[in-house]
């Protein structure tokens, strides 16, 4: 593998380099900077956490170097794409580290902010605009911004757009760019929907992958655990107070689930803070930084902080709720071992959420070594089933099952009320059968 000073890079960005500790480039880097360079349009997979910021914006920095005067009012030259506030400002304060003392103009438009500032600071004309689709869409309507110079665009997360929805926007933006432009896309997974993307925005890209889609980075130690819902809490703080002193994130599906941790382990003596979408954008800024800086130790967020954080002393990642997108477990995971530094990523399993284990273990391609509890059914096994007690204990009646029980008997361990299935067609589904997520009740 090249040094940076090999990948053809001016010499002013390979010695800031240099002054930040960085020669090494990694895969990604390595292999996706020259064809940046040569204006190629690049197609990039690889893990999250590998420096795919750099990938794209090193070649972008160098590009615009050669232009000889100031872009017009209203106008951008580049255009960054990205699915979160948190990944959009990750993006422009590294572009902003290569580029300040320069003439250089790094813009961020994101929601959650006052969008007149913004507007004032694009009125100038900006060299490159990191921005989330939304907020973008607000100042075109505004006619705020002018998007028929720009000469490169980048799809950073690609696939998260995807999830989020964004296609709709992504063929509004697309259609107020010059079609003669530089389109580079980056993601970690490869969502069945990523061809047509490809497609339509790309022109003969080089495809470069440096890892299988969906493999989380080799040094995450992964475990799960199988446990009622109800006992969640109280085993994440037995997990939390063994590593006070490090950092972790804990993810959560909804914001009100979030905000309610949060407070329950603040309560519980841990010092910690929240990040989902309820929040504005100065509280959440406010959260991550005083998270960075150590001030907080622990993180509660939804998926809104799955990508953006790049923050290497994480050291435990959290999967409190699993997600329902499997993908997003690759990406919340993706937040430890950063910048080759270890890490561990825990989950925790109730009796419902293993279709979604499963779900994972598919894309994952591996099965999630077990830490504690006995499997709530067999994952290979359609009629899931239930494979006996949970973490202990004496069994005793099962309730009814969350998505619809069976009638139940006797229900091993922590997990009894959750998998047995004290009445038919318990919980939300009135029929007998078992949910989309829900686990059939436990046999008598």
């Amino acid at each position: 593998m090249a040094d940076f000073d090999e990948l053809g890079l001016p010499n002013s960005i390979v010695t800031r380099l240099k002054e930040m500790g960085l020669t090494k480039p990694t895969p990604i880097q390595d292999r996706a900077i020259p064809h940046g360079l040569n204006g190629k349009d690049v197609m990039g997979l690889a893990q999250t956490g590998t420096g795919k910021t750099l990938a794209f914006g090193l070649p972008l920095i160098a590009q615009l170097q050669s232009y000889g005067s100031k872009p017009a009012p209203r106008c951008v030259r580049a255009l960054v794409l990205a699915p979160t506030r948190e990944l959009a400002n990750q993006i422009c304060a590294s572009l902003k580290a290569f580029t300040d003392g320069t003439h250089f103009k790094v813009g961020l438009v994101v929601g959650g902010v006052a969008i007149n500032p913004q507007i004032t600071r694009i009125a100038r004309g900006t060299d490159v605009v990191v921005a989330t689709p939304g907020r973008l869409i607000d100042l075109m309507d505004r006619k705020a911004i002018d998007l028929e110079q720009t000469d490169f665009l980048v799809l950073d997360e690609a696939d998260q757009m995807l999830d989020l929805g964004f296609i709709h926007a992504l063929r509004r933006i697309s259609s107020e760019l010059p079609e003669e432009r530089q389109t580079m896309l980056f993601s970690a997974t490869m969502p069945k929907q990523m061809n047509e993307i490809a497609s339509t925005y790309l022109r003969a890209p080089v495809r470069i992958q440096v890892s299988p889609p969906g493999k989380a980075a080799d040094k995450i130690e992964q475990s799960v655990h199988f446990i009622a819902k109800a006992e969640k809490t109280t085993l994440l703080k037995e997990l939390l107070g063994k590593h006070r002193d490090e950092a972790a994130i804990v993810f959560m599906r909804t914001k009100h689930g979030a905000e309610r941790l949060m407070k329950t382990l603040d309560k519980a003596g841990f010092s910690a803070a929240s990040v989902h979408g309820n929040k504005s954008q100065g509280q959440r800024e406010r959260a991550i930084a005083g998270f960075r800086s150590g001030q907080t130790m622990v993180l509660v967020a939804t998926d809104v902080a799955a990508r953006g954080l790049d923050i290497p002393v994480v050291r435990h990642v959290y999967n409190y709720e699993l997600p329902n997108v499997p993908d997003n477990y690759v990406h919340r995971i993706g937040r430890t071992a950063r910048a080759g530094m270890d890490g561990a990523a825990i989950a925790f399993c109730s009796p419902d959420e293993c279709d979604e284990l499963k779900a994972i273990q598919k894309v994952m391609k591996m099965e999630i070594p077990v830490a504690s509890g006995t499997r709530w059914m067999d994952m290979d096994d359609p009629s899931h089933k239930s494979k006996g007690p949970g973490r202990g204990g004496s069994g005793r009646p099962g309730g009814r099952g969350r998505r619809g029980g069976r009638p139940g008997g006797q229900a091993g361990g922590q997990g009894g009320a959750h998998a047995g299935g004290g009445k038919p067609g318990g919980g939300r589904r009135r029929s007998g059968g078992n949910g989309r997520r829900g686990a059939k009740a436990a046999s008598a």
